[in-house]
């Protein structure tokens, strides 16, 4: 990559690492006038802005530099966040502000052409209502409850989402969304990426930018955990890595997986699990949403079973945090309130080496169900914005 490149300098600009013309040439080593005509091709990208700097910048009374802003609203981000049974879309501008949004039922077992369809007809809603035009997007995301092979944008045998393995979602997101908007919609990069780590993402960029090795886990229908290491996600070596759901326990060899193997934590303990054994205990319930309906008005059964839970999920992560040694773990899904929490503490605690532990924050999640649009925003400007992939698009343009 070149250091020297416009690309670089909107990377040094986005981090805060330089914000002024003196401070760019500093941290590079560029003359001035070099600094100046790098600039000057993202000025006519509409990448960067120029604006006044805050006057206790000058105390001594000089006039305050000017300050070099990334243009968060030159453009916007069409995102997605699939679960089982309900999604959500919305429209996003480059910061992660929501300038839309929609939400409904959307059963993920009816097949990838039935649902990207109707995304792409959510997202043709989401841009009128907003009055955006279609020039404007310049990226599609979408967060999706199964393991990603991000190379090439495809779900690899997802134990939820019957009829998506390898399926080809971009491309029948690229269809899709022409039919509804037109041609210019075939043109519109698409990136798919597992929802938890899509949250854990968001959440680490939110709310612990400093933390080098962030945890998450999710647990709703499924059980899934998202890692960001070093502020970028840890996928593994084909994204099959955070899938801790489907980790065995010994001592439940009859309970049968949606995978279709016997013993998974998620059998036993995701919101799906519980939602059997609360119906089976004369309370009906039809999924983890509902056990999360449960547990907000304090059903007794739901607590029982929601701290239960926490403490098979606690005995699992205490073997993720040894490996991992993360500095924050943050709970989100549909279980994720005190019962829950207090029983993974509980096991987690007491079954880590305190010296894992020691410094370790368990929280629950800062973002809530927006948690995934977030990183899934966040996922395509770092994409879009990255040094080598700005340059090649300010190449491209006239």
């Amino acid at each position: 990559m070149n250091q020297s490149s416009a690309g670089h300098l909107l990377r040094l600009i986005r981090t805060g690492r330089a914000t002024t013309r003196g401070e760019l040439q500093r941290v590079t080593g560029l003359s001035r006038s070099t600094v100046g005509g790098r600039l000057d091709q993202l000025f006519r990208a509409g990448w960067v802005r120029e604006s006044a700097g805050d006057p206790v910048e000058a105390p001594t009374g000089g006039r305050p530099a000017v300050r070099l802003r990334f243009d968060t609203q030159h453009a916007v981000v069409l995102c997605a966040d699939l679960e089982t049974r309900h999604a959500r879309a919305a429209l996003l501008d480059l910061g992660g502000t929501v300038l839309a949004e929609y939400s409904g039922a959307l059963l993920i077992n009816q097949g990838p052409d039935e649902v990207i369809e109707r995304l792409a007809q959510w997202f043709a809603l989401l841009l009128e209502k907003a009055d955006v035009p279609l020039d404007a997007v310049c990226g599609i995301g979408l967060a999706v409850p199964g393991p990603v092979d991000a190379r090439l944008g495809q779900v690899v045998q997802p134990p939820m989402m019957p009829g998506w393995d390898r399926h080809p979602i971009v491309e029948t997101m690229r269809r899709a969304f022409t039919a509804q908007v037109g041609a210019r919609a075939a043109e519109i990069p698409v990136l798919v990426e597992n929802d938890a780590n899509l949250m854990a993402y968001a959440e680490q960029r939110e709310g612990y930018p400093d933390c080098s090795a962030f945890l998450l886990l999710k647990v709703s229908t499924g059980i899934g955990a998202g890692m960001v290491v070093d502020g970028e996600m840890y996928r593994g070596f084909d994204g099959a890595a955070g899938d801790i759901g489907h980790i065995r326990l010994g001592d439940h060899p009859d309970a049968l997986c949606r995978c279709g193997s016997y013993g998974c934590l998620a059998a036993v303990a995701s919101g799906r699990a519980l939602a059997e054994q609360l119906t089976a205990a004369g309370v009906p319930t039809a999924s983890g949403s509902g056990v999360r309906e449960q547990l907000t008005v304090g059903q007794p059964d739901a607590l029982r079973l929601a701290r239960d839970a926490g403490r098979l999920v606690g005995g699992v992560l205490a073997t993720v945090v040894t490996l991992l040694n993360p500095g924050v773990l943050v709970i989100a899904g549909d279980l994720a309130g005190p019962p829950f929490l207090t029983g993974v503490r509980e096991s987690l605690y007491q079954r880590a080496m305190p010296r894992t532990t020691a410094y370790l924050q368990v929280v629950t999640s800062r973002l809530g169900e927006r948690a995934g649009l977030t990183g899934a925003a966040a996922m395509v400007v770092e994409s879009l914005y990255a040094p080598d992939r700005a340059d090649r698009r300010l190449a491209d343009m006239p």
